[in-house]
This record gives C-alpha cells, sequence and structure tokens, in this order.
C-alpha cells in the first residue's frame, strides 16, 4: 500500500509540475485570471455551497429514515456534479443556436439526472431485499 502511496504522489508531484510549465507558457494576464478564477471559485464554495449542503443534509437528515440518507446523498452529489458540468453548455451564447450546438443538452441533462437516480433507487431497494 505504501508503494502505491509513494508512486501516486509521485505522478501527482510530476503532473502539477507539468501544469506549472504550461502555466509558465500563458503569460501574467492569463496566470492572473485563472488565479481570480481559482479564488471565486473557492469563495463561492466556502460562502454559499457548503453552508446550503450542511442545512440540506441537517435538514433531510430530521425528515427522512436512516437508510435512506446514502442514497438520497449520492443522488445529490450525481445531480449537483451533472448540473455543474453542464452549465457551460446551457449558459452559452450558443445554446439558442442550434446550428452550433447539435443535440438537445437540456433533455439530456435530465435524461442523465433521471437514469443515475433510477439506478441508485433500484440498487437500494434490491439491497433492501437481499
Amino acid at each position: 500500500m505504501t508503494t502505491v502511496r509513494i508512486l501516486l504522489l509521485l505522478v501527482g508531484l510530476a503532473l502539477g509540475g507539468y501544469g506549472l510549465t504550461l502555466l509558465a507558457d500563458l503569460g501574467p494576464g492569463a496566470v492572473r485570471e485563472i488565479a481570480l478564477w481559482a479564488l471565486v471559485g473557492i469563495l463561492l464554495h466556502d460562502a454559499v455551497f457548503a453552508p446550503v449542503c450542511a442545512a440540506a443534509g441537517y435538514t433531510v437528515g430530521r425528515v427522512v429514515a436512516p437508510t435512506w440518507w446514502g442514497v438520497l446523498t449520492c443522488g445529490a452529489v450525481c445531480t449537483v456534479t451533472l448540473v455543474l458540468v453542464a452549465l457551460p453548455v446551457l449558459l452559452s451564447p450558443a445554446a439558442g443556436n442550434s446550428s452550433l450546438l447539435d443535440r438537445n443538452y437540456p433533455v439530456g441533462l435530465a435524461a442523465a439526472i433521471a437514469v443515475s437516480w433510477a439506478l441508485l433507487l433500484s440498487g437500494h431497494l434490491v439491497r433492501r431485499r437481499g
């Protein structure tokens, strides 16, 4: 196990170094913009997203039976992740132009969310019966 951890650490350091060389090629203006986006992301997470998740978790924990907590938590994480990944496409100026986006992304997002929830719920029900 220690060998695997050391190997992962070395690979991570190598990839981090490679990323720094890519940043160095961009120039100071782009690096400032990247740093600003990273800072805004951290602040947005700590000031908005984390408290909302904590409040939702506390509320759901008081309302829902403990056997469903894992399913609901995993479903919420899947849903939020899918929405965050889809936001750049859904909010882009190209979203209203069908010649730029070749499929219906809102329907695709809804289908992905529905499939993930269906799998979670069916897995939970099968586990409870078995």
